[in-house]
């Protein structure tokens, strides 16, 4: 298989995120936010050199192990490299990058956070998709690459949707996700279909990268100042519209058992 020759540094990405719903009408919305990819064995060495970024600690942008995985503070690393074992997947100790919201101002909701999950020789080898409702659940789709698709333009994946997210979208579908390798510039593609293969949703985060330094931190922070509850408050007020509208109402199932499905 072929080795990528470089994978990129710690990133920030700035973009927009396009929601349309398809069925049983139209609703669509568009807003404007940042994230950061980083590596997650780079965190502590992050801390130190940023003024303006944290590892477990408060900063004005920072990121916290309790918002990931079990959610209880413990490492992210061992998580996932559980996880991936667990599916007869071995990364050898290559590395993991984590696309995510931040906390910004010591908030955040990460509606989807992906770690890109590459083997010793750089080679993708699985994405897992962490998700999170307004519940207060998160679970994770940890699905293989196709060594076919690990260098190349995109990779194309699906999953079957076990975990409760929006009260207006039933249980029985089927998510798509379609990716371009990490670089300069970042798409995620997510088509949501029902049991009978009809669309439902589709989303997509289109953003363009720079360096992570303070002074992109610092741009990201005159440039969104309030991102993250307004991500939160974004999500409640769509969800109003749409009840108004008279979507369907379906409650929410009990959480799944595992916290990581393949």
């Amino acid at each position: 298989m072929t080795k990528v020759a470089s994978l990129p540094g710690a990133t920030l990405y700035r973009g927009k995120v396009m929601h349309k719903r398809m069925k049983p009408f139209i609703h669509d919305l568009t807003y404007s936010v940042f994230s950061i990819l980083v590596d997650i064995d780079a965190l502590p060495e992050m801390d130190r050199d940023f003024r303006l970024f944290g590892h477990n600690r408060w900063a004005p942008i920072s990121l916290w192990n309790k918002d990931y995985g079990p959610r209880d503070g413990s490492p992210i690393r061992p998580w996932i490299e559980s996880a991936l074992m667990e599916h007869d997947l071995d990364l050898q100790g290559g590395p993991i990058r984590l696309l995510t919201f931040p906390r910004l101002w010591g908030y955040a909701f990460n509606p989807l956070s992906l770690y890109y999950c590459y083997d010793s020789d750089s080679v993708l080898r699985a994405v897992l998709y962490e998700v999170s409702n307004t519940f207060g659940e998160s679970h994770g789709y940890l699905i293989p690459v196709d060594p076919d698709q690990a260098t190349g333009p995109a990779i194309h994946q699906e999953t079957a949707k076990v975990f409760h997210v929006s009260p207006f979208i039933e249980m029985d579908c089927q998510y798509r996700f379609s990716l371009t390798p990490l670089g300069e510039q970042v798409s995620i593609l997510i088509n949501q279909s029902d049991s009978a293969g009809d669309p439902i949703l589709v989303a997509r985060h289109m953003a363009r990268g720079v360096p992570l330094t303070d002074k992109s931190l610092m741009g990201a922070i005159l440039r969104f100042p309030l991102m993250t509850a307004k991500v939160i408050g974004g999500i409640h007020w769509e969800a109003l519209k749409l009840w108004m509208k008279g979507a369907k109402y379906y409650p929410k199932p009990p959480a799944p058992t595992k916290h990581v499905t393949r």
